[in-house]
């Protein structure tokens, strides 16, 4: 067991969502799934009640908890990307799964978990910062998934 470990609140599908993130990136993987000892206000016993998994090495763990929380743009996972095949991979198995697109590279899965799928590209000209940063920020600003072309461009003043 991991001293740290990232706890995520879903109504009723952790291990489905968890199923997801392991299929969709990588170094993530499904633990064990632990099953109710008895009913709960949410669930009955045997259900799915903590689902330990994995996403892009960071451990987790899902917990079925039912409605009582939602998640918000609060909390994120950041995807760093090397190009736009990587960005358009990640950003469309999470808005055609159900998810919703947002702005400046973020998105939504269809459980309510914000994404930011940033290139790495983006996060260089920021560190750059000056002209350079401010170019590609602004870039960035009119976008919804990023365009690694037109950030690059920005980055060269083009």
């Amino acid at each position: 067991m991991h001293k740290n470990t990232i706890c995520l609140w879903y109504e009723n599908d952790a291990e489905e969502a968890a199923r997801f993130y392991a299929e969709t990136f990588p170094n993530s993987s499904v633990g064990a799934v632990h099953r109710a000892p008895g009913d709960y206000p949410d669930g009955k016993q045997g259900d799915a009640l903590v689902v330990d998994f994995t996403v892009c090495g960071i451990p987790c763990i899902g917990l079925n908890g039912g409605s009582h929380y939602k998640h918000s743009e609060a909390f994120s996972f950041q995807i760093a990307t090397e190009d736009q095949d990587e960005t358009d991979r990640y950003w469309n198995a999470i808005v055609s799964n159900g998810g919703q697109e947002s702005q400046c590279g973020w998105c939504k899965d269809k459980w309510g978990i914000s994404w930011q799928i940033t290139p790495r590209t983006m996060t260089e000209a920021l560190a750059i910062g000056g002209a350079e940063g401010k170019r590609a920020f602004e870039a960035m600003m009119t976008m919804k998934k990023i365009d690694v072309a037109k950030i690059d461009a920005a980055r060269r003043g083009a």
